[in-house]
């Protein structure tokens, strides 16, 4: 095995490099996986930029990475689920598995859950990386790494349509037509959502929302009048949303979801904002807006690896930029400029592991 373990690791705002780190020993439960694909999520590009995502702070050196696949490269005695050589996506998160929420089905809640590139955990935008062997899933084998990659956020979004209880002939609004926004918009869709409406603040995410099939677009600034946004909202949907998905985090749009959601409806959170936002509330309880929060996925990574493989959601798509590992500088910058959608990083050379092309 090549003692090449080429890693991207934060230091601090604005300072990742590229460094080599031991390859790592596996426990018996465990599998070491050789990365083919990283995509940039918008958290990595917060850790980055910023030094944090929320309440999650970088305080130590940091690799980063956690949308991504490998391919088997050793296995832990007691893994049997696995071979060397399988091509498998990464749930990054691994609970304790003991704790009440785990027990409860609610893994992604456990506190002691360890989430790759979520300080203090680090991520796997290395060579290689291992990892539970029952949270990584074996690609079927028309399906892509970079499908595989995009799986996580996927799961986003598959998980907050099963939060809203999204039902066939429903009304959508998505408000951000970023990956999630977009992915959001995929998902609903494949749930039997009947009419969608997505908005930003960016007139070319919304051709590229047009070209994945919305059915009306809206663009959206800080000037606008929030009673007159409402209104536009209803008029291009033909009625008020069942469902609305604040794909964004601001308050504005938060504020958005609330209120343009039909009484009765419900407003599913997405988007990581600030702690704290004025949002008009009661207006939403009033109407028995049902307001619901999600927090990553638990339980959708199988569901949503099968979507793709049916053919049911194409995210090949989303994946507009392409960088190899030793660009990653490079390639954070693209993501942080906001071109494109979705950026992915080749940490083996772009399709070295995909059984056909794409």
């Amino acid at each position: 095995m090549s003692e090449d373990n080429l890693t991207a690791m934060l230091y601090k705002t604005k300072d990742l490099r590229l460094v080599q780190t031991p390859i790592p020993e596996i426990a018996e439960d465990e599998v070491l996986l050789r990365m083919d694909c990283v995509g940039i999520c918008g958290s990595d590009v917060h850790y980055w930029k910023s030094g944090s995502c929320g309440p999650f702070i970088v305080k130590e050196p940091m690799i980063m990475g956690h949308e991504a696949s490998g391919v088997v490269a050793k296995l832990g005695a007691k893994v049997k689920s696995l071979k060397v050589g399988d091509r498998v996506a990464i749930e990054p998160g691994v609970p304790c598995r003991y704790c009440e929420f785990c027990k409860t089905g609610r893994y992604h809640l456990c506190p002691d859950i360890v989430f790759c590139a979520t300080p203090p955990c680090h991520g796997n935008l290395v060579r290689y990386y291992k990892h539970a062997a029952d949270f990584c899933y074996k690609l079927p084998d028309h399906v892509t790494m970079e499908e595989g990659a995009l799986l996580e956020p996927l799961s986003v979004a598959v998980h907050a349509c099963r939060r809203a209880a999204l039902g066939p002939g429903q009304s959508v609004l998505v408000l951000g037509a970023g990956p999630i926004g977009l992915l959001l918009m995929l998902t609903a869709r494949a749930m039997g959502a009947n009419k969608i409406l997505i908005t930003d603040i960016l007139e070319s995410r919304l051709e590229f929302a047009k070209k994945l099939g919305a059915d009306a677009t809206l663009l959206v600034s800080s000037a606008d009048c929030e009673a007159e946004l409402v209104a536009r909202v209803h008029d291009l949907l033909g009625c008020h949303p069942d469902v609305s998905f604040d794909a964004s985090g601001a308050n504005a749009s938060v504020r958005l979801a609330l209120l343009a959601t039909k009484s009765g409806g419900v407003a599913v959170l997405v988007g990581m904002g600030g702690p704290e936002q004025t949002v008009p509330l009661g207006a939403a309880l009033t109407r028995e807006v049902d307001v619901r929060g999600i927090f990553r996925y638990v339980n959708e990574y199988p569901i949503a690896l099968n979507m793709v493989a049916n053919g049911h959601i194409n995210v090949k798509p989303l994946v507009t930029h392409h960088f190899d590992m030793e660009q990653t500088v490079e390639a954070y910058n693209t993501t942080l400029k906001g071109q494109g959608i979705k950026v992915m990083i080749h940490v083996q050379p772009r399709d070295t592991n995909n059984p056909v092309k794409f």
